[in-house]
């Protein structure tokens, strides 16, 4: 039996609808996020096992040592309650997916150390209530490719369809506007690592301003600006990115040139363009586990399953790159798994299409709708690629999780990108849109 049919016959609930469910949900369903789902649409019960507890609320309680954009693992006392290595992965192949289990039978020193789970996930109440709201107003436009009648809100709570998944994973809960200083680092097929970027960070989740309402949504869900500040030879590059689902434009994104002192417009920036803030070691859309638009692919909502993933990864951050990274990969010292259930959605070309990673499998968290892990796959049908994101507990976010980091692994080439492995990270008074332009990035080159 292959990867996919043990996976398929672990499926908790039955194959879905492939096409776009327009419609919104009734008012019956959508009252289910005040009784048996989370104000944000995963099931609030545990698993039978027990393995997975009832969800009583985000993670709130403050962080004993956090301070300066840093937070310390919030369950640093516990203990693995397993460890899954190549010998013993085909015990827990139901749980694994086709990537974890390629890494582990790869690499002898790659393993999964599973802790408690611990559902911290969730978002303030004016959140819960434009989720509630969205439930019954919001519907999929542009064929699929964006929505509307929501804000501030998972506009899909109770999906029906691949895309309606995809759609809560862009506009996932995030604090609304943040700080950040990150490096991304290259591993090589030698087991060598070494830092491509260090980048100071702005963030401004536009949708996810109080203030704003579903009639003024311009579909830019994120604005990001990014200035490069080592190694020397790099410093000084920055680019904005405007994260939209208006498919009917290029994508809104610039790029400053220092050697050339000029803004230029850099509509490459997505899909399968080589990540050059990461030295091209990955492509711009495994960032996040997935970033950009979702016009290159058919998307399939599968089902939902249970399975291991990395998660509340707040050790990872503190451990520091030295310990963080080993040859090859992640220091499964470092890395906290945990048993969660996710949707599974299944990626394919689109027809007129091209993209160099013709068949993706991605794996959405319920709680914070953030994609976990994702496994793509070559023209040939074989397993190429692998992203494990790394998120952590950011308890002032009010249950929004950080996702910021990104592993991607390339089973080819036998080399790895760490993208944005997060030093600090400060939550800060959103800045206006002006500061994520074009004009802006020429006017801080200038000075």
């Amino acid at each position: 039996m292959t990867q996919y049919k043990q996976m398929a016959a672990a499926i908790a609930i039955a194959t879905l609808a492939t096409s776009p469910t327009w419609a919104a949900v009734s008012a019956d369903e959508a009252a289910q996020l005040r009784a048996t789902l989370t104000p944000l649409g995963a099931e609030k019960a545990g698993n039978k096992d027990g393995t997975i507890p009832a969800w009583s609320g985000a993670y709130s309680a403050a962080l004993p040592g956090a301070g300066n954009g840093k937070y310390p693992d919030p369950f640093a006392s516990e203990k693995p309650v397993l460890q899954i290595t190549a010998q013993n992965m085909g015990q827990h192949a139901g749980k694994l997916t086709e990537g974890t289990m390629a890494l582990l039978k790869k690499y002898p020193t790659f393993r999964v150390d599973v802790y408690p789970t611990h559902r911290t996930a969730g978002a303030p109440q004016w959140v819960y209530d434009n989720t509630l709201k969205a439930a019954t107003t919001a519907k999929l436009t542009d064929n699929g490719m964006s929505f509307e009648g929501a804000w501030g809100g998972i506009p899909f709570p109770i999906p029906k369809s691949g895309n309606e998944v995809m759609m809560n994973h862009l506009v996932h809960p995030t604090p609304p506007a943040f700080d950040s200083v990150s490096r991304n680092f290259v591993g090589t097929s030698d087991g060598q690592h070494s830092m491509a970027s260090k980048t100071q960070l702005s963030n401004l989740a536009s949708y996810w301003q109080k203030d704003g309402s579903a009639d003024k949504y311009n579909k830019v869900y994120r604005y990001v600006r990014f200035e490069t500040v080592a190694p020397t030879f790099k410093a000084g590059e920055a680019v904005v990115v405007h994260d939209s689902l208006d498919v009917a434009q290029d994508p809104p994104a610039w790029q400053y040139l220092v050697g050339q002192r000029r803004v230029r417009r850099a509509p490459t920036i997505g899909y399968d363009t080589p990540d050059f803030i990461a030295s091209g070691a990955n492509y711009f859309d495994e960032v996040y586990g997935f970033m950009g638009r979702l016009d290159r692919y058919n998307w399939k909502l599968v089902g939902k399953q249970e399975i291991y993933v990395p998660y509340n990864n707040n050790r990872f951050f503190a451990a520091g790159e030295e310990k963080a990274l080993v040859p090859f990969h992640t220091n499964p010292d470092a890395v906290r798994w945990e048993l969660h259930r996710v949707w599974v959605v299944e990626a394919t070309l689109a027809q007129g299409k091209r993209h160099a990673v013709p068949k993706r499998r991605l794996y959405i968290d319920e709680d914070s709708w953030s994609v976990l892990t994702m496994d793509g796959y070559d023209a040939e049908g074989k397993l190429w690629r692998v992203s494990h994101v790394m998120n952590q507990v950011v308890p002032e976010a009010g249950g929004a999780l950080d996702s910021s980091c990104a592993v991607v692994y390339n089973l080819q080439a036998n080399s790895m990108s760490v993208i944005q492995y997060v030093d600090s990270l400060k939550l800060v008074k959103p800045r206006p849109v002006s500061y994520f332009t074009g004009d802006a990035l020429s006017n801080a080159g200038a000075r």
